[in-house]
């Protein structure tokens, strides 16, 4: 093997000291920014109320802008007896509307839209932040019909009232005999 490398001669210019070249001293005095501001990411995080430091990212916002969650499901079909496996396995960073109280009790509504829709729903869980679910939940129905569906689930309170506090949804085109994992974004419930 030849080194293609040109060697320095006394006085010529050294091309590995470019402003590319991470290992030259003038990056030592540059600094990063955050994608969104010109503010160095040094900044970029600040104490909270407890005085816990939290990434601006995370902070929650009011209204429709508040991030309502995630709903994390598996879906298998098995095509030897035509049914397809629904397990609900738990809703992470939850969060309701105060009206419903400190601690509702929630429950997972699941829709699959065939022309005549099929409904499902999950035992009611004391509402927290992570609420698990794990159930599953079998129908026996052509994979035909399923791949022009969507899964749509409904996040409800039992208590005070029921009321739909977010919801989700999941195309089945690729539905398949292998078990696959999805954490769907719970939304507001539509109007």
């Amino acid at each position: 093997v030849s080194d293609l490398r040109p060697r320095a001669l006394p006085g010529s210019f050294d091309v590995s000291r470019s402003m590319f070249d991470l290992r030259s001293p003038p990056h030592r005095f540059m600094k990063r920014y955050d994608s969104f501001s010109s503010v160095p990411s040094s900044t970029s995080s600040r104490k909270d109320s407890q005085g816990s430091n939290r990434s601006l990212d995370t902070i929650t916002l009011s209204g429709d802008e508040r991030d309502f969650g995630r709903l994390n499901v598996k879906l298998c079909y098995v095509s030897s007896v035509e049914q397809i496996w629904i397990t609900v396995l738990h809703c992470k960073d939850l969060s309701w509307p105060s009206s419903c109280g400190e601690n509702p009790h929630i429950y997972v509504k699941g829709i699959l839209t065939l022309p005549k829709p099929v409904h499902f729903k999950s035992s009611a869980k004391e509402g927290c932040n992570d609420v698990e679910f794990m159930e599953t939940f079998v129908f026996a129905i052509k994979l035909q019909s399923l791949q022009a569906v969507r899964l749509v689930f409904k996040i409800q309170t039992q208590t005070p009232r029921k009321k739909t506090i977010g919801e989700c949804s999941l195309a089945l085109r690729e539905l398949s005999s292998e078990e696959s994992s999805h954490w769907l974004d719970i939304s507001p419930p539509s109007k």
